[in-house]
């Protein structure tokens, strides 16, 4: 079955070139290393081409290093750590485009392939282009369109969409929609296309949670690069506008009755070496001045660099200390349920059973059986017919998914009670076979994963009786 359901084409292809399925978890966690430690290097650079000292860079490759948010993502294998390669070095390619109009627009081509780790990259290359194409005096007053720079943010755009357009069309061609089945899947309506300010502080907390003083110093980064603007100093602002705009994007396009912002808050994640950047240029100032130590009564000195350094450095080294225990705890999650029900499955159901399944991955990676995904990733369909019923009959999200399953009639269900709740309510219809219990759930959508059987089951699907634990 074809599906448009990999938010991360690019990332999906490297783990196939590194050896298929049999390798894919080995290879993800060594690309996803590899790609965090390349993080390091262009942190650095950017801090040069920002203007930052040689103890500025070494900071920024330290926060970035250490911080929790980033160190859980390679080490889980997921494409972030790719998306941040592809987002740092456009960055930097970018300013240095602006310091030389004669350079190729590479920028965007790098901008192009963040687009294929991470859909929200697609905001990167429409943001450099504004930026190319934008001229101020300077302190940044009195914008005005600049004919070249138009010009090149054109050819620019179109360089992106070499990379970009192909991917879209063949997803269209799939599932009808140019964009990844999971940003649909992931939504429980429709946009309302309103910012509301509770989006706006969940982005806030998980920066601030990880990077405390760099999210405060951020704002203080952007003003400064502000004031740079037609100064020989100028680096454009694409790094500002990235870093506001996609927290604003994001909020604007939920649903109003959730905001996505991923497992841990991991679509935000490459938000966290952009605050640090701007935290070290709100901050350049001060290291300028040279302060080195601040004298108190008598002989009495404090170092201030080393008290600098711990206030911007410890808080987040205590978070990292805690996350390979997390890491650990969300695997123990996902074999406690996904895996032990996949395990089941195959011990109690024959390979022709259709299953319905929240959480597809690990069931279909495992299993032979046909899915129905109650998520809407590998089974589009499910979020049209969702949002319609919501629209014509007024019925709320868990009878609309009802009403889908009814049409589907898969044998089993997989699914946790919290998430959807309707199935315990009817158990002469939907009787519980087996329940897989968690502890300590930090990872999954319930505490509890259910098998069900349901109406439509066929008696020819089962192995042996099924009993419950």
């Amino acid at each position: 079955m074809r599906v448009a359901g990999s938010t991360a084409p690019l990332w999906t292809a490297l783990l196939a070139l590194a050896g298929g399925a049999a390798w894919a978890p080995v290879a993800a966690k060594l690309l996803g290393l590899a790609a965090h430690l390349t993080g390091l290097v262009l942190m650095d650079r950017l801090v040069r081409q920002l203007g930052g000292s040689r103890g500025a860079a070494a900071v920024a490759v330290v926060a970035f290093g250490v911080t929790d948010r980033l160190v859980f993502a390679a080490l889980s294998g997921m494409e972030v750590s790719l998306f941040n390669v592809f987002l740092l070095a456009g960055l930097l390619r970018h300013g240095e485009e602006r310091a030389d109009a004669g350079r190729p627009p590479v920028s965007f081509l790098l901008f192009g392939l963040a687009a294929l780790a991470r859909p929200e990259g697609l905001l990167l290359p429409l943001l450099a282009a504004l930026d190319r194409a934008l001229r101020a005096h300077p302190g940044g007053a009195d914008l005005e369109v600049d004919g070249r720079g138009l010009r090149r943010a054109a050819v620019g755009l179109a360089v992106a969409a070499v990379i970009v357009v192909p991917v879209a069309l063949a997803y269209l061609a799939i599932s009808g929609s140019p964009l990844p089945t999971t940003l649909g899947a992931k939504a429980s309506g429709p946009p309302r296309f309103a910012l509301e300010l509770r989006h706006l502080r969940i982005v806030l907390e998980i920066l601030f949670q990880s990077q405390p003083v760099f999210t405060l110093l951020a704002a203080g980064g952007a003003v400064t690069l502000a004031s740079r603007i037609g100064t020989p100093r100028d680096r454009g602002l694409l790094l500002p506008m990235w870093t506001f705009a996609l927290p604003i994007a994001s909020a604007m396009l939920s649903s109003g009755e959730e905001f996505l912002a991923g497992n841990f808050g991991r679509y935000f994640f490459p938000l966290l070496p952009c605050v640090i950047l701007l935290g070290l240029v709100a901050l350049e100032p001060v290291a300028s001045a040279r302060l080195r130590t601040l004298r108190l009564a008598g002989a009495l000195r404090l170092p201030l660099v080393a008290i600098g350094l711990a206030v911007l450095l410890l808080p987040p080294l205590q978070r990292t200390a805690r996350v390979f225990s997390l890491h650990l705890q969300a695997r123990t999650n996902v074999e406690q349920t996904d895996l032990a029900a996949a395990r089941w499955l195959a011990a109690h159901v024959t390979p022709e059973a259709r299953l319905a399944v929240v959480d597809i991955g690990l069931v279909k990676y495992l299993l032979p059986n046909p899915v129905v995904d109650l998520g809407g990733i590998v089974s589009p369909e499910r979020q049209e017919f969702v949002r319609r019923a919501r629209r014509e009959q007024g019925a709320s999200w868990p009878v609309a998914l009802q009403q889908w399953l009814e049409t589907q009639q898969p044998d089993y269900v997989v699914s946790f009670p919290k998430w959807f709740p309707i199935l315990e309510r009817e158990p002469e219809r939907f009787p519980p076979l087996v329940r897989f219990r968690i502890r300590d759930n930090v990872a999954m959508a319930g505490d509890e994963l259910v098998v069900y059987a349901t109406p439509w089951s066929r008696p020819a699907t089962r192995r042996e009786p099924a009993g419950t634990r």
